[in-house]
């Protein structure tokens, strides 16, 4: 007869405000037999709101190949484990997803408990289209691979959702106004929940000319604005030549700025060398 194993449950908790928690979500938290934290510390303070007394074990970036496999060890022999983040869903920007995978990847049974999510809050609050979207989590820490994703997205017509850290806003926001353009529509969303929740809407031009980097406090949302039209109805105002001096002007390497060109306008590195060259001989 074959033992039965145990269930994987992922929990939403509160992004803000303790009253989103779900009576679902306590009773699981109380009735599982390890509570996986990406923080104790913060989870232990909503396990104290709640009387719950459950216990606990950390499961973060830094540690979840060790402790990923004491986890699977412990499904195995039984032990029902509910999985936290910090606030919001486990498994969106953080290691839960990774758990829930190799869980999966061996059979085991993997339930979602709903809760707040800190993305989706904000899209539907932002006055922009929900019909689709694409959740971008956080950029990249590095300004040049930062550069390169945005060029990767420019020409998504869903809008956008991204996570940014108030150190790197004012930075983040004045990359998507150079590489995406600076009329298009963005809404920040800071203290989800909480008793300041606050919004700031308009273009990327207004909002980062607007933004005091030293006022920046709180994760925030963004919620872009996608490409409003289609990439084949448009009609390029510069040449992949004349993009491609224009990029110099801005002082971009030249290296930088024919991977650039050639992400615009679709086409290969080479063949804006080769452009460069023909202006050459004709010069």
């Amino acid at each position: 007869m074959l033992e039965k194993t145990g269930t994987l449950y992922l929990v939403g908790t509160p992004i803000g405000n303790l009253e989103d928690m779900t009576y679902r979500a306590v009773r699981i938290l109380e009735e599982v037999d390890i509570i996986a934290a990406e923080d104790t510390r913060n989870t232990r303070k909503l396990l104290s709101h709640f009387s719950i007394h459950t216990p606990l074990t950390s499961y973060h970036e830094h540690n979840k190949d060790e402790k990923g496999i004491y986890l699977l060890e412990q499904l195995r022999l039984g032990k029902d484990i509910a999985v936290v983040s910090d606030a919001g869903l486990p498994g969106i920007a953080d290691p839960g997803s990774k758990l829930a995978a190799d869980a999966i990847a061996e059979n085991l049974s993997v339930v979602p408990i709903p809760g707040a999510n800190a993305a989706l809050t904000a899209l539907i609050a932002s006055g922009l289209d929900t019909r689709t979207f694409v959740f971008c989590g956080f950029l990249p820490k590095t300004s040049k691979k930062r550069q390169e994703r945005l060029l990767d997205l420019q020409n998504y017509q869903e809008t956008l959702l991204f996570y940014e850290a108030p150190h790197r806003l004012l930075k983040v926001l004045t990359e998507m106004r150079e590489i995406l353009g600076g009329d298009r529509r963005v809404v920040l969303a800071r203290e989800l929940t909480k008793k300041f929740e606050e919004y700031q809407r308009g273009s990327l031009l207004e909002i980062t000319n607007q933004l005091e980097e030293s006022h920046l406090r709180g994760e925030y949302v963004i919620v872009l604005e996608g490409r409003r039209e289609k990439v084949s109805d448009q009609i390029p105002e510069l040449s992949p030549l004349e993009y491609y001096q224009k990029l110099l002007v801005q002082g971009k390497q030249k290296k930088e700025a024919m991977r650039d060109t050639a992400k615009q306008y679709h086409i290969s590195r080479r063949e804006v060398y080769q452009l460069c060259l023909q202006q050459k001989e004709e010069n």
